[in-house]
């Protein structure tokens, strides 16, 4: 297509951003077979939902094939007038406002077309309301079964949202520099470039790769052939969890966070112990507080979208650290809630994956398949979540693309979640996994239309590593394991006057913290934004979950229970699980305790969990530094001595500087444990009940996942999460996305080298 006149060009920038937009639709549009036969499907669809719809609910009918038709077309009509309506007043209810709005409007649209059409009947409003929502499951049903469903309908939604950004009133616009180019150049030229960062949460690099040679992620796979874009990967060093990474990628620093849950003991200046559980809105807050020095990845203008941490974001949305629900000026979750795409998607979508869920985990007990977990109770009611917020992601990315967010960074978790109880390599979640390369290429069309040049970069903040639980390998959790060996002893006198064995009087108290949290972090970070508010809504809200809130902030799931118990109870040892990395506090000794201290306060512990079968690693620092203690050797991580057999040798080539870096983190356990693996499979066992974990070491939970434009430059091997926030931070920088610091940060180290000059490249 040829250069078009100035005169022509100037006359388009004239017109309305909506005319523009389908200007370049109409455009870009050719007429292809496959688009005619999805035309076809629409309207059939249409027809057949309908039929079906009216001939099993008795209380709505339609008589004869042209009311039918008439009904047809006065459903499209009516959407098309009331939306616009609906979308305004779910924007000035905000929060569960919107929601409602979402629920009603696929029946008020419904009862409205009914009404008018003079062949057809409905008794009252429950009925439209019954008929609306069998009609959304009907379509969704049979679009399934033609194609697995097309985004074209979602993505029309999407940018109808971005428009609304785009034109709406002056005082909810963004500033001139957010909404043009350079030299105040109009949206669609696109002269100013931008960042969009995905993170697919849990995702691991050999999987992704195993995936795209399969040929089963068309998008990515399109970027890496046309050579558009260049797949790395980073080793996430430990602890491989997500508030671990996200501190480094997001705030340049790890030290912490030392896993996904911790002990803090009680210190001389009258602060009592506590566990901190980062998925707990008001613990992400306290760590952030310690993390951010106001130089975050994101300060500039960025946008922070369902992630831990801010990263000094001015904008939060759905960030466990601010508990962030978007509010009243957020378009796009009014906009989602409030569409029959949106919502009305995400419920369907959510109900099929719970059916299939369970038809899967039948399957798997019927065919015997190991390792296996439960995939019922708090997972399977919050499973619909997933797909909620995966859709709501992207409706909250397209707003701020259509405002001109200069960087935005946004977690998709359905991925990890699934894995978790499914494994990360089976049918479950891969097919998660390609759901989620189908919306990077939603986002790649939205990009498209956006205020700015949206330059995307994919990465994972870890991967997941597969195998059966240490309770169902050896009949007992971990905690009980700790009781039995720190049990107190006497030694009693035999007959002939000499001490007896020693026999233990009763086990030790013992607390642990290894329930699933991490799947309650989003669904607490919405109703705590929620029950703050005022109105109708934070009212609502409060009412229903008064039993489940404390000083304001809702604490559904296990993590208040655990804390009590670490707290409350004067345990004797405290166990704290994060996948297959655990540990254990003397929380009556204050400090880091060496082996030396620990040998004369509990003798036999750490031998004793050295020498377990399930047990591959004992780190504990001692008078000559930190000791990484197996069943039949041990290795000094400050000088690379090995007694015996080497007990890091199955971890890999960077186990000795993640355990040596782990050691110098704060509120690191006075033992930590990693699990055994097993060297040919690579099979982990998780102190946590689930059958692809990740948090230490063994498989691919340390392999994390990077995709970048080819012709930026990446220098060096990228170890740990700073190392990737520096690369992020050079590319920023290449942008013009990144104002010079006022104080220069040695984080901010575009090589990525971490490597610890005393250990090398171990």
């Amino acid at each position: 297509m040829g250069m078009e006149p100035d005169g022509d060009a100037e006359a388009r920038r004239t017109l309305p951003e909506p005319l523009r937009v389908g200007l370049r639709v109409l455009r870009d549009y050719r007429p292809t077979l496959g688009r005619l036969r999805a035309l076809l499907r629409s309207m059939v669809t249409s027809f057949v939902v309908l039929s079906l719809t009216l001939w099993l609910l008795p209380g709505v009918t339609a008589s004869g094939l042209v009311a039918m038709l008439w009904l047809v077309g006065l459903i499209a009509g009516i959407g098309a007038v009331l939306r616009p309506l609906l979308f305004a007043l779910s924007t000035a209810l905000g929060g569960l406002g919107a929601l409602a709005i979402g629920v009603c409007v696929q029946a008020v649209v419904m009862y409205v077309a009914l009404r008018l059409d003079p062949e057809a009947h409905v008794r009252g409003f429950a009925d439209a309301f019954a008929a609306a929502w069998l009609a959304v499951a009907l379509a969704a049903i049979l679009n399934w079964l033609a194609d697995a469903g097309t985004d074209d309908a979602f993505v029309s939604e999407m940018l109808w949202v971005m428009n609304r950004v785009r034109r709406g009133p002056a005082r909810h616009r963004r500033p001139a520099w957010h909404r043009r180019g350079a030299g105040g150049a109009p949206p669609e030229r696109q002269t100013a470039d931008a960042l969009l960062v995905v993170q697919l949460d849990g995702v691991a690099a050999p999987l992704v790769q195993w995936a795209i040679r399969a040929g089963n992620l068309p998008t990515i796979g399109g970027w890496l052939r046309s050579r558009s874009h260049r797949m790395t990967h980073w080793h996430t060093g430990l602890p491989a969890t997500t508030p671990a990474a996200q501190a480094g990628l997001l705030h340049g620093e790890v030290r912490r966070v030392p896993a996904y849950r911790w002990y803090e003991k009680a210190t001389a200046d009258d602060t009592a112990s506590r566990l901190m559980v980062t998925s707990r809105p008001r613990d992400a807050a306290e760590v952030e507080r310690r993390l951010s020095t106001g130089q975050g990845l994101l300060r500039d203008g960025g946008v922070s979208i369902s992630t831990v941490f801010s990263g000094d974001a001015p904008t939060s949305l759905l960030t466990v650290s601010r508990a962030g629900l978007p509010g009243r000026s957020t378009r796009g979750y009014a906009a989602f809630m409030a569409s029959p795409y949106g919502f009305a998607r995400a419920i369907v979508r959510g109900a099929g994956q719970v059916v299939r869920e369970l038809y899967e985990a039948r399957r798997q007990r019927l065919r015997g398949v190991q390792p296996r977990g439960r995939r019922s109770g708090s997972y399977l009611a919050l499973r619909p979540m997933a797909s909620l917020l995966s859709d709501l992601n992207v409706s909250l990315i397209a707003e701020q693309m259509a405002g001109g967010a200069p960087v935005i960074f946004c977690d998709f978790l359905d991925y990890d979640e699934v894995a978790h109880h499914a494994g990360p390599a089976r049918p479950q979640a891969l097919a998660v996994l390609e759901a989620l390369d189908q919306t990077l290429g939603i986002l790649q069309r939205l990009a498209a239309e956006a205020a700015r040049r949206y330059h995307i970069v994919v990465l994972s903040d870890h991967g997941q590593s597969q195998g059966a639980t240490f309770r169902q390998r050896y009949g007992e959790s971990l905690a009980q394991v700790v009781a039995r060996l720190a049990a107190p002893t006497v030694r009693p006198t035999a007959p002939d006057g000499r001490p007896g064995p020693p026999t233990p009087v009763r086990e030790a108290a013992t607390a642990e913290a290894a329930g699933p949290v991490e799947e309650w972090g989003r669904v607490n970070t919405l109703l705590t934004e929620v029950a703050g508010r005022g109105g109708a809504t934070g009212t609502a809200t409060r009412v229903a979950v008064r039993s489940h809130t404390e000083g304001g902030e809702v604490t559904l799931g296990p993590a208040d229970e655990e804390a009590a118990a670490a707290t409350r109870t004067d345990p004797e040892t405290v166990v704290v699980a994060s996948g297959n990395l655990a540990m254990i506090y003397l929380p009556r000794h204050p400090g880091r305790l060496t082996r030396e201290r620990v040998d004369a306060l509990v003798p036999g512990l750490i031998d004793g969990l050295a020498a377990h079968p399930g047990i591959g690693l004992v780190v504990v620092d001692s008078a000559a530094g930190p000791l990484a203690i197996g069943a039949r050797g041990c290795h000094n991580l400050r000088d690379g001595q090995v007694d015996g057999d080497d007990p890091l040798a199955p971890y890999g080539r960077w186990a000795r500087q993640d355990l040596l870096r782990h050691q110098a983190m704060d509120h690191v356990g006075d033992l930590v444990v990693i699990s055994a693996v097993d060297p040919g499979l690579e099979e982990v066992a998780a102190f946590e009940e689930l059958v692809g974990c990740h948090g230490g070491l063994g498989g691919w939970q340390t392999e994390a996942l990077l995709i970048h434009p080819a012709d930026w430059p990446q220098e060096g091997e990228l170890v740990g999460p700073e190392a990737v926030h520096g690369q992020l931070l050079a590319w920023l920088r290449r942008l013009g996305l990144r104002r010079p610091d006022e104080h220069p940060d040695e984080r901010d180290d575009p090589a990525g080298r971490t490597v610890d000059p005393d250990v090398g490249d171990a």
